[in-house]
């Protein structure tokens, strides 16, 4: 096998493509030939030494990828040699097979495609974690985007369609705006050029949005707030600008608003029922339409360094995919 290995956390830079032997699967485990595997901005922490989960060293990045299982350890139920399946492990992804425990697969229905089901689970699980889980989002209610255009943007964009809401998308250029309006949303706004504030103001009629979903940061996190109506639900969601926002806490307290914070990892590992009873919840909304991973672009795997600066530039609309 061969994967892109990382023996130093310095950056995109120190990676290596490396021939590795091919492991083989423990109890619990499963060997996974990688068909796809999406870039997320973790991927980038991660190689970066930033990110909370700092596995031990050497490690293949690539927390999420989809491919077929070609060998499974002792007492794995439920999943077969010659199975497809995704996975969400946090590593391995990138290369051409890896090892994954067993209860991190999610077998995959007839017709989805390793490059959908490759960007499916992080962003969607986060998304319908944080809007339906943890907003408690209602038919009829206003949903603010920000930084609709990317991965958990699309996908929170979806599922709110999905649930009954409104949507206002927010992103930084026309064709961000104009991918959103495809996927559905109701209304854009282009806050580079536009004051958010005042086309918030404007959009709900002076209400503001019931709920914000936030993955950004950055200096869009306190105008978005005191935009927000009375009772809404402020998701932080991440923090993809870079600065991590201060909020004046006066700006609750005069909304008898919430700010909700959203860890789906957490999520998934403390209330694993709760987490399989939404996987499945998407995975059917995917078999009738309601929700499709948007793809930026698929690129070959050995283009990997190639593929983190185009995530860098901010261009990606959707999810960037490795193919092998």
């Amino acid at each position: 096998m061969h994967a892109w290995l990382c023996e130093n956390p310095v950056g995109v830079d120190a990676l290596t493509w490396k021939e590795l032997p091919t492991p083989v699967p423990v109890a619990g485990e499963v060997l996974i030939r990688i068909e796809a595997a999406s870039l997320n901005f973790p991927d980038l922490l991660i190689v970066q030494n930033k990110y909370q989960m700092k596995p031990p060293l050497p490690f293949v990045p690539g927390s999420e990828y989809a491919g077929v299982i070609e060998a499974v350890g002792d007492g794995v139920k439920g999943l077969a040699v010659g199975q497809r399946v995704a996975c969400l492990s946090g590593t391995g992804g990138f290369g051409t097979h890896t090892l994954a425990k067993a209860a991190l697969c999610m077998p995959l229905p007839p017709g989805f495609p390793a490059v959908d089901a490759a960007a499916f689970i992080m962003i969607y699980a986060t998304s319908h974690h944080a809007l339906m889980d943890r907003a408690q989002l209602k038919v009829g209610e206003t949903v603010l985007v920000l930084g609709a255009a990317g991965g958990v943007g699309t996908a929170a964009i979806q599922i709110a369609k999905a649930a009954g809401a409104k949507v206002i998308a927010a992103a930084s250029a026309d064709e961000k705006c104009a991918l959103c309006s495809r996927i559905g949303a109701d209304a854009t706004i282009n806050y580079s050029r536009e004051n958010l504030r005042d086309a918030i103001k404007a959009l709900t009629d002076g209400k503001g949005p019931d709920v914000i979903y936030d993955p950004v940061g950055g200096d869009f996190a306190e105008p978005a707030f005191r935009s927000i109506a009375w009772r809404g639900r402020y998701l932080v969601v991440g923090f993809a600008s870079g600065p991590i926002p201060s909020l004046p806490l006066n700006l609750a307290l005069l909304k008898g608003a919430s700010i909700v914070g959203v860890f789906w990892g957490d999520f998934a590992r403390r209330e694993p029922q709760a987490n399989a009873a939404m996987m499945m919840e998407l995975a059917r909304w995917y078999g009738e339409g309601k929700v499709k991973p948007v793809i930026d672009r698929t690129m070959p795997m050995s283009e990997l360094k190639a593929a983190y600066a185009h995530m860098g530039s901010r261009g990606v609309m959707g999810k960037l995919v490795m193919v092998n």
